[in-house]
């Protein structure tokens, strides 16, 4: 399974982006994604879950700003970006996983990153 992310760049403060999450097969529609983010000398953050059946799940950083969406037909993922911050400035990652009974997240397979960058 490959994945492939693409749609970052750099925004100013309170713009919008799309991120897109292209898979090489149909696991999007039998499998949970999910998107990771990562920012220099922090944490490594899942951001949003999205599960086979359309079921959605946000990070508390993301909840009202961010929307993750599936396309099953096109085998691909979508995060989209609005009011983005400057603390939203990261290296985001798409995954395809499981999602365990306890709720948590479990990523089995990662996209290579995309970079954000919000600055005025």
């Amino acid at each position: 399974v490959q994945l492939q992310a693409s749609g970052g760049g750099s925004v100013q403060p309170g713009g919008s982006l799309r991120l897109s999450c292209a898979a090489s097969g149909s696991i999007f529609s039998i499998r949970t994604a999910g998107w990771y983010r990562q920012a220099p000398g922090r944490q490594r953050e899942l951001v949003a879950t999205i599960t086979s059946a359309g079921s959605t799940n946000y990070a508390d950083s993301a909840k009202g700003r961010f929307t993750i969406s599936r396309d099953n037909a096109m085998n691909t993922v979508y995060l989209e970006m609005n009011s983005l911050k400057v603390e939203d400035t990261a290296v985001y990652y798409c995954t395809s996983g499981v999602l365990l009974r306890s709720g948590d997240y479990n990523p089995i397979y990662w996209g290579q990153g995309t970079q954000v960058t919000v600055s005025s």
